[in-house]
């Protein structure tokens, strides 16, 4: 038993979180930001949330480009929100969740072999919201510490598949931008990634 790794402190979440964020210009502002939650297990139980801002820097911005939370469970969306998607670095302070909307969703449905190419398409109402992730590379499974979380409060284990593109297409229309190389737990990634296995536990 010396080898086995225990985590202490309480699991909060464990699920799915791939995500994308894209720019046009490297040094402006993210154009599209995308959070898609598929929870396991958390103490709202589980669902579904596509947390989807098309105008990051509005809090009231037109119907056409409006900031929305897709979900089949809204007392874990709005958690997940408050809890963790505001704490991510891209998200953080921004106007666009101030006014964040929330819409049911009709369906959820995940595509490809996530070691080429996949998928998340999200159905409600007359919106379909697409996300693709391609050009994917190797697997890396690592633990982030509490202080170097997103929160500052969680160990998070999980695992990451970075890719090279990645799209989010909204009724059939590509939103503009393309996502930027970063680092993380010593890999070259990027703004988009799949994040499958992965548990939020506060230390």
């Amino acid at each position: 038993m010396a080898d086995t790794i225990l985590f202490p402190g309480t699991v909060e979440w464990s699920g799915e979180n791939p995500g994308i964020s894209l720019k046009e210009d490297p040094a402006g502002l993210f154009t599209t930001l995308a959070s898609f939650f598929r929870v396991v297990l958390s103490p709202h139980g589980r669902g579904h949330a596509l947390v989807l801002l098309l105008s990051p820097a509005e809090e009231a911005p037109p119907a056409d480009r409006a900031n929305i939370c897709f979900t089949d469970n809204e007392p874990l969306a709005r958690w997940l929100v408050a809890e963790y998607v505001s704490h991510f670095g891209a998200w953080r302070g921004l106007p666009g969740l101030k006014g964040l909307q929330y819409r049911g969703l009709d369906s959820v449905q995940s595509t490809g072999d996530a070691i080429t190419s996949y998928s998340e398409t999200v159905r409600a109402g007359d919106t379909t919201v697409a996300l693709t992730w391609s050009g994917l590379g190797k697997p890396f499974c690592f633990a982030l510490t509490p202080p170097n979380s997103a929160t500052g409060r969680h160990h998070m284990p999980s695992l990451f598949v970075g890719c090279e593109k990645a799209v989010v297409t909204v009724n059939g229309r590509v939103r503009p931008g393309a996502p930027l190389p970063r680092d993380i737990a010593g890999q070259r990634i990027s703004t988009a990634m799949l994040a499958f296995s992965e548990t939020w536990i506060r230390a």
